[in-house]
C-alpha cells in the first residue's frame, strides 16, 4: 500500500528556559511509516512522547532534527522544512487532527464549527452543513444544541463536536489524540465505526487510544514509543 507518512531519524527535546535551560529529551532516532488504510496506535506509558509525536506530525512542534514527510497532492512534503503556507495547505486538504480539547471561535454554533473545515476547502456551505448535520446526528448531539456555541456544552458533548469537525473532511491522513477519552460506550462505538470507515476509504490513521477496547477494534498495529524515549 502507498506510504502516506514517513518519519525518519526524528529527534525532539524541550528546553526549560525558566529552569536554567534544562533540556528534557522526548524521543530520539524515531522512524515510522504509515500506509493508506492503516491505523497505527502509539503505545507507551505517560510521558513516553505519544502526544509530542502527534504534534510533530501535525507541525505544531518543531523537532530538533529529522524529517516528517506527508503525501500531499501526490508528492511527499517534509512538514519540518515546509513553509507555513504549505503546512496550512496540508492541514486543509490532507491531514486532519482530532485533539483532546475543542478550541473554536467563541459564539459560533456547533453546526458551523463542524462545517467550517469543509466550507474553507470547497466553498460549498450547503454541502458542508449537510455533512455537519449528518455527523452531529450520528454522534448523538441533540439538534436543539446545533445552533449553540460548544463552549456551553458538557465535556463529552464538546469532544463529540470536536470529532465531528475532524471527520467533516475525508482527509487522506488523520491524527487522533485520545478521541474517546470522555465518551460513553454508545458514542465510543460510533467513533470506532467512523475510524474504520475512514480506513476503508484509504485514510492513514495515527492515534493514541488509552481505551484498550477501542484500540483493539481500530488498530492494525502498535508502535511502541518506549525505546525511542530511552534513546533520547
Amino acid at each position: 500500500m502507498t506510504i502516506m507518512i514517513s518519519v525518519r531519524d526524528l529527534d525532539k527535546t524541550f528546553t526549560l528556559h525558566t529552569q536554567g535551560g534544562t533540556v528534557i529529551p522526548v524521543f530520539s532516532g524515531l522512524n515510522l511509516d504509515v500506509r493508506a488504510g492503516e491505523c497505527v496506535a502509539l503505545a507507551g506509558s505517560s510521558g513516553s512522547g505519544k502526544s509530542s509525536l502527534i504534534c510533530s506530525l501535525y507541525g505544531n512542534y518543531r523537532p530538533q532534527s529529522g524529517a516528517v514527510s506527508v503525501r500531499h497532492q501526490g508528492e511527499m512534503v517534509d512538514i519540518v522544512t515546509a513553509t507555513p503556507r504549505q503546512v496550512l495547505d496540508i492541514r486543509a486538504r490532507t491531514m486532519g487532527y482530532v485533539s483532546q480539547f475543542l478550541r473554536v471561535v467563541p459564539r459560533v454554533g456547533a453546526l458551523d464549527v463542524v462545517a467550517e473545515p469543509l466550507v474553507a476547502l470547497t466553498g460549498d456551505a450547503t454541502s458542508a452543513r449537510d455533512r455537519a448535520t449528518f455527523l452531529l446526528r450520528r454522534l448523538n448531539i441533540p439538534s436543539a444544541l446545533w445552533n449553540l456555541p460548544p463552549a456551553t456544552f458538557s465535556g463529552g458533548e464538546q469532544q463529540r463536536v470536536n470529532i465531528a469537525r475532524g471527520f467533516s473532511v475525508e482527509y487522506p491522513v488523520l491524527l487522533l489524540d485520545e478521541p474517546t477519552a470522555s465518551l460513553d460506550a454508545e458514542n465510543r462505538r460510533v467513533v470506532v465505526r467512523l475510524i474504520n470507515e475512514a480506513k476503508a476509504r484509504g485514510t492513514a490513521v495515527v492515534g493514541i487510544f488509552h481505551d484498550e477496547e477501542v484500540r483493539d477494534l481500530v488498530a492494525d498495529r502498535l508502535f511502541e514509543m518506549r525505546s525511542f524515549k530511552e534513546a533520547a
